[in-house]
Parts: C-alpha cells; sequence; structure tokens
C-alpha cells in the first residue's frame, strides 16, 4: 500500500490551468464604480500589467516560467500521501488521498502564487509589496516570496489574527516583512474605522483597503498591492496543485477521484486542487467536488451571487460573487483564513454552472475532525484544513454505509503548527459552535442593494 507518492522534479507541471477558457458560462466582467467594466489601464496603479493580462485571460494554458520553477523547486513537486491509518481508524473501504502542500517553507499552498505574483512584480520594475492577511498563511507567504526575490514587504493583519496568533507576524519578520493589525494608525481608512470601531476585531475587507491605500499612495510607482485569494491569477497560479495531483493518482492505477475536497475562504486552496478536475466534469467525467466553509462565515452556502467590492473601502472593482456584503465582520472564529466576505469569481461562476456543491461546517466538529486526523495520522493541521478533513471524514462514513470503494481526495492546504492556541482553546473547552443569525446576514448584505447586479 504506497503511502508517499513522489514525482520527480522533471514531472513539475509547466504550464497553470485556466478554468476560464472551459467554463460553461464566463464570469461577469469586474465594474468600475460607474457600472462599466473595468479596464486593464484602470488596475494599473495596483497590480503589474503582465499579471493583470493574466487576470483578463482566457488561453486554456499559460506557460510558468523558470524563474518561477526555479523557486518552486525547492519544495514542488509536493507529495500526495494516502490516509491509510485514517481509514483503518473509520473502518471505511473508501481510499483517502491528500495532497500534501505543508511542506512549503511557510507550511501552507499559499506560497505557489505567492512566488509567482513576486517574481511578475519584479519583472515590472516593482520592489515593494503590500499585502493583507487573515490568520497569517498569506502574509508568510509573501515575505517569504519578497525576500527570495529581494523586494519590500509590508503586511497589514487582521487584528484578532495579529492577537491569536503571534508566531506568525514572527515569520514575517524573520523574512524581512513589516507586519501591522488592522485598522491600524498607518493609513487613512485605518483611522478612519478606528474612531468609528475602536474594539473592532478587524476583518480582511479592512486589511485590504489598507494595502491598497499604501500601495497607491507611493508616488514613486514602485509599490504595487498582491492578493493571495479571490483573483483568477491566483486560481490560475495554484492548478499547479491539481495537476500534480493527477499525475500522481495516475502513477498508481486511479483515473479519477470519486470526491474532491477543499476549504473554501477567498477560494484559492480549493481552486487550485479543483479546477484541473472541473476540466474533467466539463468533458464528462462523474466527479462530486465539495468546497467547505465555516457556518460562521457561510459565503457559498447562504451569501447572495451579487457585484460586491472587495474591501470594506470599496477601492476595488465590483466583482460578480457569492458574498456576505463587504461590511460583513466576521465573528472570531480560529479558522482566520476563511472569514473573507466574498468568494473568487471563478469559484462562484463554477458553482452557478453546477460543477461544485459547496458545504458548511461547524467549528467544532472541525475541531473534532482535526483530533482525529492527528490522533490517527500524526499531522497537526491549520483550522482552516480542518474543514476539508472533517467533509472526508463524513464521506468516508458515507462510502462505509453504502459500502462503496471511493477515492477521496482532499487539499491539505497547510499545517497547525502556528496555530496552537485555537486547539488550546478548543481543548480547554473555550470555544462555541456559532451560525451566522439570519439578521446580520440581512444587515451585512444590505449594501448590495444600490449595486449593480450580475
Amino acid at each position: 500500500m504506497e503511502q508517499k507518492i513522489y514525482l520527480n522534479q522533471s514531472d513539475i507541471p509547466r504550464q497553470w490551468y485556466n478554468l476560464a477558457a472551459d467554463l460553461p458560462n464566463p464570469v461577469p466582467m469586474p465594474l468600475g464604480p460607474d457600472g462599466k467594466p473595468v479596464s486593464p489601464d484602470a488596475l494599473a496603479s495596483v497590480f503589474p500589467m503582465n499579471l493583470i493580462e493574466q487576470e483578463m485571460s482566457t488561453e486554456r494554458w499559460i506557460d510558468i516560467p523558470e524563474g518561477i520553477l526555479d523557486i518552486l523547486y525547492r519544495w514542488r513537486p509536493a507529495p500526495l500521501r494516502r490516509a491509510v491509518n485514517l481509514e483503518k481508524h473509520l473502518e471505511t473501504p473508501a481510499k483517502i488521498y491528500y495532497k500534501d502542500e505543508s511542506v512549503s517553507p511557510p507550511g501552507s499552498h499559499k506560497p505557489n502564487t505567492s512566488v509567482a505574483q513576486a517574481w511578475y512584480n519584479k519583472q515590472f520594475g516593482i520592489n515593494k509589496l503590500t499585502t493583507e492577511t487573515g490568520a497569517g498563511q498569506w502574509g508568510c507567504a509573501l515575505a517569504f516570496a519578497c525576500k527570495m526575490l529581494d523586494m519590500e514587504c509590508k503586511v497589514y493583519m487582521v487584528r484578532i489574527s495579529f492577537d491569536q496568533k503571534p508566531f506568525r507576524k514572527i515569520m514575517m519578520k524573520v523574512w524581512g516583512a513589516d507586519c501591522f493589525p488592522s485598522p491600524s494608525e498607518n493609513t487613512t481608512v485605518g483611522k478612519k474605522l478606528l474612531e468609528e470601531q475602536p474594539d473592532t476585531p478587524g476583518s480582511l475587507g479592512m486589511a485590504i483597503s489598507e494595502a491598497i491605500e499604501t500601495a497607491v499612495g507611493d508616488k514613486t510607482g514602485k509599490t504595487r498591492y498582491s492578493l493571495g485569494s479571490v483573483l483568477n491569477h491566483v486560481m490560475l497560479h495554484q492548478t499547479i496543485i491539481g495537476l500534480e495531483a493527477k499525475k500522481q493518482l495516475a502513477s498508481v492505477g486511479i483515473k479519477k477521484p470519486d470526491i474532491v475536497i477543499g476549504c473554501a475562504g477567498g477560494g484559492s486552496n480549493f481552486a487550485g486542487l479543483a479546477f484541473p478536475f472541473m476540466a474533467d466534469i466539463i468533458n464528462g467525467e462523474q466527479i462530486e467536488i465539495y468546497p467547505t466553509e465555516p457556518t460562521a462565515c457561510p459565503t457559498l452556502t447562504r451569501g447572495p451571487y451579487a457585484y460586491d467590492f472587495g474591501d470594506v473601502a470599496g477601492t476595488t472593482p465590483l466583482l460578480a460573487m457569492h458574498t456576505l456584503g463587504h461590511a460583513f465582520v466576521p465573528p472570531p472564529i480560529h479558522a482566520g483564513g476563511l472569514r473573507y466576505h466574498g468568494m473568487a469569481p471563478m469559484v462562484s461562476q463554477a458553482i452557478k454552472d453546477g460543477l461544485a456543491k459547496p458545504k458548511s461546517l461547524h467549528q467544532l466538529e472541525c475541531y473534532r475532525a482535526a483530533l482525529t486526523w492527528a490522533q490517527t495520522e500524526g499531522f497537526i493541521c491549520a483550522p482552516e484544513t480542518s474543514h476539508a478533513i472533517a467533509c472526508a471524514i463524513n464521506e468516508a462514513k458515507k462510502a462505509k454505509e453504502e459500502g462503496k470503494e471511493k477515492v477521496i481526495l482532499f487539499n491539505y492546504s497547510g499545517h497547525g503548527l502556528m496555530d496552537l492556541t485555537g486547539y488550546d482553546a478548543y481543548l480547554s473547552g473555550k470555544l462555541t459552535d456559532y451560525e451566522l443569525p439570519q439578521e446580520d446576514l440581512d444587515k451585512f448584505t444590505s449594501v448590495l442593494n444600490d449595486l449593480p447586479k450580475p
């Protein structure tokens, strides 16, 4: 029984897969404040033109430059593992495989795009990047990428995570980045938010506003903003995960999985694994694909599909996506990377097209699954990843009830060694389940009423 499936370095994918080429229905165009489609030039103060080209592209395959591969080789191709001990514990006939993205230097899937984004910015003459981060995984990934490419990095970290996860900000500092709690006193929007909500736990929408203000405020033109999820080019860079997984499954005689699972906050790790398999569905294969999210932040399962801003200040273009409203302030659940109000437009469109079926899970169920995982497979997962594990366990139990030998594949998006305070809170009985009340959802989504409709 093969527990670890490796690829040779020469087997690394040399092209990213772009789902935009194959979606049954195209993603609606981003809109400006006037309700008209955004031109590439309108994004030029925020992103370099080479990434804007990828954002707008509908080419199926896009070459990965050698300069990016040279850095990815540090940990890619990443292993595909089989959770044989979990299978035995569950007494399931299912085979459970997981793509181990925890082996990257920052410990998550995030460097797949942070390295690419930093490289393209460097090629464009940019020497400083700003960004936001929720749980800190993305901030660490961009700090790592910027250090590898000799660039400066400034990170605005959601305040509740800044307080809950001190080691993440230390990791960023080790790689030379500056990390600030958001909202902060550094920006006009941060000061305004602190005046209005001095005790706010912060949100990714707030942190994005601060990071964008900092980027466009650099009059030298040498700073740009970098986003760790949601946008098309981010989804594109992450597809190296699913493309590798396909090769690895084929190497042990598995043509396709029956079920593909990924946790979903903004959509990047889910898309990275799932998009290459969605191409198979479009071409006639039968595969169930499940993005999983918290009941406390049910963007896909309860959020309307609408045009909305990506940040609280409304500085981004309007994106067509499942959203809880850009004013959404999430409860301080420990899966900090799953607290974003919106979902990637491509993921949202794929769900509208029936290529995936979202599920929401309670916090306590996910921590129980994380402990089961740690006590069978041995690894301590990130709280975000526990949502995928919980779903995989549920599907493995269902396979047992049905007596079917299903192949389950999920994305192990990151380790939890920097998230032990969350585990401590769970083991101490301090965590509770939380489901977003309908009246709160109605309040937050009321900001969508006057915006254009997809």
